[in-house]
C-alpha cells in the first residue's frame, strides 16, 4: 500500500511538474494565436478555396495556420468550411494545418523534447498537407465527397477588428475581443490538456520499461541498430496507440516525450504527436459531420499520410546524422520541474499576462451587463439536447484526473 501511495503521489507530481514547465508556452502561443484570430476573420478564407489547385491548397494552410485550434475546433471549422464550398482537399489542408502548424505547440514541444522535434512538427505538418493532396487526388473520392456536402447557414463567426493606423491598437476594444479568444482557446483545450498530462505522469510512475520494450520493437536501442521494419512498426503503433486515447495534440506531448525518454525512435514519436487527428473521438466526430463512409476515409487518408511523412521525416534525419539521441536529453521524468530558472520568470510574466486579459474580459462583461437588461443572455449556452456521451466520458475523465493530481498532491505535502 506504501509503495502505492508513493507512486501516486510520484505520478502527481510529474504531472504538475509537466504542466508547470509548460505553462508559459501555453499562455504565448495562445496569445499570440489570439491576437491572430482577431485580425483576421473568415470570410475571405471561404471565397478563395474553391477548388483543388495548388493555389487554394496553399491559401488553406496559411488560413489553418492563422487559425491554430484544438483537433475539435479544428473539425467544425473545417466542416464550415467544406459546406459553404471550399473544394474538400483545401478543407483537408486547412485542418492539418490548424493542428500542425500550430504557434504554441512547437513551444511545448521545445519544452519537452528537442530542435529536431520542432522541425520535424512544422516540416512534418507541410509534407502531411502535400500528401493528404496526392491522396485525394489519387483515390477521386468524388462520390463520397458529393455525399458528405452539406449546405448550411452561415456559423456567425465572422467578427474581427480592422486595425486601420497603429493607434488602434491601444483601443480596449481590440484587447477585450483577444481577452475573450484567449479564454475561449484554454476552454476548448484544458480537458484535453489535464488528462494528457495525468495521463503522462501515470504511465512515468506506473507502466515499466519492459511493456514499451515489448510494444515497441526494439524500443531503447540505437537508432542506427533499427531495422527498417522495426521503425516501421513504431510508426505505425504510435498511431494506433492514440487512437484509443482522448487527447489532444497539446495533452499527448509530455506522454511523447515519456515514449522517447523509453527509447521509442524518432519516427514512432512523430507518428503519435501526428495523431491527434485519428482518435476515436475524432473519428466519431466525423462520422457526424460527414457520414461514416467518408470518416473512415479520412482516418485512412490520415493514417496513411502522417506514417509516411515520419518515416521520411526520420530517414531524412538519419541521414545527416541529426536524429535525435534520448540518452543526450534529460529524462523528463527526473527533470526538476519546479526550480528557479527561466521558466519560472516566464511562468509568472505569463500570469501576468493571464491576469491583465481577464481583467479586460470582466471590464467588458460589466459593461454589457450594465448597458442591458438582466434577460439579455438568458438564451445562452443552453443545449437542450444534452451533453453528447463524448462530452460526458470527458467531463468525468477530467474530474478524475482533477482528484488524482490534488489527492496526489496533497500526499506529497503530507
Amino acid at each position: 500500500m506504501n509503495d502505492f501511495l508513493a507512486q501516486w503521489q510520484s505520478a502527481a507530481m510529474t504531472s504538475l511538474g509537466f504542466f508547470w514547465m509548460a505553462l508559459w508556452a501555453f499562455i504565448l502561443g495562445y496569445f499570440i494565436s489570439s491576437v491572430i484570430q482577431v485580425l483576421v476573420t473568415r470570410r475571405q478564407m471561404r471565397a478563395v478555396m474553391g477548388d483543388d489547385g495548388a493555389k487554394s491548397i496553399a491559401l488553406g494552410t496559411f488560413f489553418g495556420f492563422i487559425s491554430s485550434s484544438c483537433s475539435f475546433a479544428a473539425l467544425a471549422t473545417t466542416r464550415a468550411l467544406f459546406n459553404k464550398g471550399a473544394a474538400f482537399s483545401a478543407a483537408m489542408a486547412f485542418m492539418l494545418a490548424s493542428t500542425n502548424l500550430v504557434i504554441e505547440l512547437g513551444f511545448v514541444i521545445a519544452v519537452f523534447l528537442s530542435w529536431q522535434f520542432v522541425v520535424g512538427e512544422y516540416l512534418g505538418g507541410f509534407l502531411l498537407i502535400l500528401f493528404a493532396w496526392l491522396f485525394v487526388k489519387l483515390t477521386r473520392p468524388k462520390k463520397l465527397i458529393k455525399e458528405a456536402r452539406d449546405e448550411e447557414q452561415d456559423d456567425g463567426e465572422e467578427n474581427g477588428y480592422d486595425v486601420r493606423h497603429w493607434g488602434d491598437l491601444t483601443d480596449p476594444e481590440l484587447w477585450q475581443m483577444v481577452a475573450n479568444r484567449y479564454v475561449m482557446e484554454w476552454q476548448m483545450v484544458w480537458k484535453d490538456i489535464l488528462i494528457g498530462f495525468t495521463v503522462a505522469g501515470l504511465i512515468s510512475a506506473f507502466v515499466p520499461s519492459e511493456f514499451f520494450t515489448w510494444l515497441f520493437q526494439g524500443a531503447g536501442a540505437n537508432a542506427s541498430e533499427l531495422s527498417f521494419g522495426q521503425v516501421l512498426q513504431q510508426t505505425v503503433i504510435g498511431p494506433i496507440a492514440a487512437f484509443f486515447t482522448f487527447i489532444g495534440s497539446m495533452g499527448n506531448i509530455p506522454l511523447a516525450a515519456v515514449l522517447f525518454g523509453e527509447g521509442v525512435a524518432f519516427a514512432g514519436v512523430m507518428a503519435f504527436i501526428f495523431s491527434d487527428l485519428v482518435v476515436l473521438p475524432v473519428l466519431r466526430i466525423n462520422a457526424q459531420y460527414y457520414g461514416w463512409k467518408m470518416a473512415l476515409y479520412i482516418s485512412a487518408m490520415l493514417f496513411t499520410c502522417l506514417v509516411v511523412a515520419s518515416l521520411l521525416m526520420h530517414y531524412g534525419l538519419a541521414a545527416f546524422d541529426l536524429l535525435p539521441d534520448a540518452s543526450q536529453i534529460e529524462n523528463i521524468t527526473e527533470r526538476d520541474h519546479f526550480k528557479i530558472n527561466y521558466g519560472f520568470y516566464l511562468n509568472l510574466l505569463g500570469l501576468l499576462v493571464t491576469g491583465a486579459l481577464l481583467y479586460q474580459r470582466w471590464r467588458a462583461q460589466q459593461h454589457d451587463q450594465a448597458g442591458h437588461d438582466h434577460n439579455h443572455d438568458h438564451n445562452h449556452d443552453h443545449n437542450h439536447g444534452g451533453a453528447s456521451l463524448g462530452t460526458r466520458i470527458m467531463q468525468t475523465l477530467s474530474a478524475l484526473a482533477a482528484a488524482w493530481l490534488v489527492i496526489g498532491g496533497l500526499l506529497s505535502i503530507g
